[in-house]
């Protein structure tokens, strides 16, 4: 693993890729409790812990998607002690948290949690990438038997498991809605084509002996050509695109989702933070897929570096021109700023070290994601910035 010299806070060296893989996952951090709390509850139970989490670390944030014994659903990242477990590639236990140099100044140690016994185990994907972890936490210090260890593995699995099939049943969803509605669209399609062809054989047919050897072969190329078309549009059919899409996903919800995930980081911080949306199409739906996290993204970076009492401002608006959707993502602060190299570097994607010490160190990891996010969706991102005077990101995307 690496180290950043920022509170030599561990950072796993495939850190880019392993986000990557989570953001893959678009995981809804406020939506999976149900899937898991029979595991915590379970986990609880072997380790003959009080406490069990199933956190999700990305960037900036610890989420702990499903809780046990411990009302907690967020944690700054660079505050837990799942960001050791994985950075490494085996389990982590430590069993006095309070003479650990890593935890012994953390709120949960102290009043009036008095957390002591720490034990995780890392989430890790099919790939070797460690997007969380499982942990149990008790107030009393101790050393967990092999058998128990080994039991919270299997868990840990089952976990990892669990969320792939999640997400293989939404896409199922996903593409079971879309083969819906494209057999609509073929039919509708294909019609026109196949009125043609039966129109010709009609003509044929009516003129019957007065037809002439050339006037049936013409009538023949116009059928071939009308047939080739059905054939084209058939195979463009089959080989179209699958869109992921939800059911009920539109600019409120988006707003509701955002307010529940990081109103909790900018009250921490003293950051006035709001979600506003436009004034039109709030029920129109459309796919979340990949937005929570880009918008996530952009709002950790800018509540974790603009100074104590600033304002950060999501503006989200819908357009629906013709049929087509366009969604509009408006990210601003009025933090430190960014100078021109570093709006450079985000908009090619670059990664920027967090080593750094002035008040871009915070566009490192999380935007180069966004970035390829952004193009994957075939939108565009533009940034508006200056030194000791604010952000704007401005993402525009296209939803089918």
């Amino acid at each position: 693993m690496a180290l950043s010299s920022e509170n030599s806070r561990p950072i796993p060296a495939n850190e880019v890729e392993r986000l990557k893989v989570l953001a893959d996952f678009d995981p809804d951090y406020t939506d999976l409790q149900s899937n898991f709390e029979n595991l915590t509850a379970l986990a609880a139970k072997i380790s003959g812990s009080h406490i069990s989490l199933v956190n999700l670390i990305d960037s900036f944030t610890q989420w702990s998607v499903s809780n046990y014994g411990l009302d907690i659903d967020q944690m700054p990242r660079e505050e837990s002690i799942c960001q050791y477990t994985i950075a490494g590639d085996e389990h982590l236990e430590i069993s006095d948290l309070s003479i650990d140099e890593r935890s012994k100044d953390f709120f949960y140690v102290g009043s009036p949690l008095n957390l002591r016994h720490y034990f995780g185990v890392p989430l890790k994907t099919p790939g070797g990438y460690n997007i969380g972890a499982l942990c149990v936490m008790d107030e009393t210090a101790k050393t967990l038997t092999p058998d128990k260890i080994e039991l919270l593995k299997l868990l840990a699995k089952e976990v990892v498991d669990k969320l792939i099939n999640l997400k293989i049943t939404q896409n199922l969803k996903n593409e079971l809605d879309e083969s819906k509605k494209s057999q609509r669209k073929a039919a509708h399609d294909i019609r026109g084509p196949l009125s043609g062809v039966t129109g010709i054989i009609d003509i044929i047919r009516k003129r019957d002996v007065q037809n002439q050897i050339s006037d049936v072969l013409d009538y023949m190329k116009m059928i071939e050509n009308s047939t080739k078309g059905v054939l084209t549009l058939t195979e463009e059919i089959l080989n179209e695109e699958k869109v992921l899409k939800s059911d009920d996903f539109n600019v409120i919800t988006f707003k509701d989702r955002l307010d529940k995930l990081y109103t909790p980081q900018a009250k921490a911080k003293n950051i006035f933070f709001k979600v506003i949306v436009g004034a039109a199409n709030h029920n129109v739906n459309f796919s979340k897929y990949k937005l929570l996290t880009i918008a996530g993204n952009l709002i950790s970076n800018a509540i974790k570096f603009s100074s104590d009492y600033g304002t950060v401002t999501v503006k989200l608006d819908l357009s629906v021109v013709d049929k087509e959707k366009t969604l509009k993502i408006d990210v601003s602060d009025n933090g430190n700023g960014l100078s021109q190299e570093s709006v450079d570097k985000i908009l090619n994607g670059q990664l920027e070290s967090s080593d750094g010490t002035s008040g871009e160190r915070g566009y490192g990891l999380g935007l180069p994601m966004v970035t390829e996010n952004v193009k994957s969706l075939n939108g565009t991102m533009e940034i508006t910035s200056q030194e000791g005077w604010g952000t704007n990101f401005e993402i525009t995307i296209p939803l089918s």
